[in-house]
């Protein structure tokens, strides 16, 4: 772990997305508290976040193919002075006292179409700053920060706007903390490699068009069976698990625990910090190889179905937490393994087509998936967590008769000879 603090970039890269992140969860909870403060509507509240969500999701594989075209830092630089811009704006309107609902959805579109861009470049750096043999440390350390500044951000979010409740003070200066982040991270994005070409720009003879650079990426994918297994894998389990966790948790802790809002909160924080611990056993462990990495990972995921399905029978505040404390610990090992295995396997000149596809495969379902949840839910609670297990643990089956799955492991115990 602490060989990739000794690379001057990479510290530069993790004080930038560090402060960055901070800042978006003060926005991720300024934007719908001003949206329901100004309007009281849930309706324009869902139409902010689709805003927000759709061009994100839309722009994905293009902004893939920009990031491979240009470099992922001028990327990441671009977005974070065009956020920058976003939230400063929405910050002085607020202050001014001007503020009105239309300057909340341009700003949603803004930060989604920006997103569509920023998201496949910030999880293509990595691979092109450190040794492949430092790559799951460098991972574990830059998504381990993401988990847990999503634990801690929002709460000290929330106590800021809750100071200023009679004003729009405190959002005002939400949005004002979420614009100096931006600024602070294109500052560290500058300051790598300053003055000199990157050595991980586009090479110049790449002169595809966009839409043949985004056909090639997805073929590159479908063309090795290995990696189309682990997209696929992941596509289906973020569409089972995703939708029921976010759509019925909440429900659970309103119908079933007494504790409320306060379970809630509780069980979200208990797979959160199961994600963290989950992501730094990863980081700091020997990664499974050759025929127990295949075992390991259809015991993980069969492992996954099941406790998912446990949860709709369970009526205590603290077993559900520690069953969500077990789903985030196995999703954040395994994401770190896989997410590394994916920037090692995959062409450089190719990174980010393939995180944008990944980050497709794991999102853009996503809506769908609620909507669906939501309509299982409202019949039966203990039915949708029981299907959501039990359609998981199917795909484990499945993907353990793979041709694939051999190819996968076999891949991973050459990268641990190489390193």
């Amino acid at each position: 772990m602490s060989n990739v603090f000794s690379i001057r970039d990479f510290r530069f890269l993790f004080a930038g997305v560090s402060t960055s992140l901070l800042g978006d969860q003060f926005a991720l909870i300024a934007t719908p508290w001003l949206v329901l403060q100004l309007t009281g509507d849930p309706l324009a509240l869902g139409a902010v976040l689709a805003l927000e969500g759709v061009p994100r999701a839309l722009f994905m594989l293009f902004g893939g193919a920009v990031t491979d075209r240009f470099s992922p830092r001028i990327i990441m630089l671009a977005s974070d002075l065009v956020r920058f811009l976003l939230a400063a704006m929405m910050a002085a309107a607020v202050f001014a006292g001007v503020v009105q609902m239309w300057m909340l959805y341009a700003f949603g579109l803004g930060f989604g179409l920006v997103a569509g861009f920023a998201v496949p470049a910030g999880n293509s750096i990595v691979p092109m700053l450190l040794k492949e043999k430092d790559l799951q440390a460098g991972n574990s350390v830059v998504m381990g920060v993401g988990q847990l500044v999503g634990f801690v951000g929002p709460v000290a979010a929330g106590i800021l706007i809750g100071k200023f409740s009679e004003s729009f003070f405190g959002i005002g200066l939400a949005f004002g903390i979420d614009a100096a982040t931006f600024a602070a991270s294109a500052l560290t994005l500058g300051l790598m490699h300053g003055g000199g070409r990157l050595p991980f720009s586009a090479d110049a003879s790449y002169n595809e068009s966009i839409w043949a650079a985004i056909g090639a990426g997805l073929k590159q994918v479908w063309d090795d069976k290995a990696l189309r297994l682990i997209f696929l894998v992941i596509a289906a389990v973020n569409f089972l698990f995703v939708g029921p966790i976010l759509v019925g948790v909440p429900v659970l802790a309103d119908q079933r625990l007494a504790e409320g809002a306060v379970a809630f909160g509780l069980l979200m924080s208990g797979f959160a910090g199961g994600n963290f611990g989950g992501l730094l056993l990863a980081g700091a462990l020997p990664r499974p190889t050759g025929r127990s990495m295949r075992l390991f990972l259809i015991v993980l995921l069969a492992a996954f179905g099941i406790v998912t399905g446990m949860v709709g029978f369970i009526n205590c505040t603290w077993v559900d937490f520690g069953l969500m404390l077990l789903l985030g610990l196995g999703n954040g090992y395994v994401t770190l393994i896989l997410f590394t295995w994916i920037q090692t396997r995959t062409p450089k000149m190719m990174l980010g087509r393939s995180m944008s596809l990944l980050m497709l495969s794991s999102a853009g379902l996503v809506p769908i998936s609620q909507a669906i949840s939501g309509a299982v839910g409202a019949w039966s609670l203990t039915f949708l967590f029981v299907l959501a297990g039990g359609l998981i643990v199917l795909v484990a089956l499945w993907t353990a008769f793979q041709p694939g799955l051999v190819t996968f492991s076999e891949s991973l115990s050459a990268n641990n000879r190489f390193e």
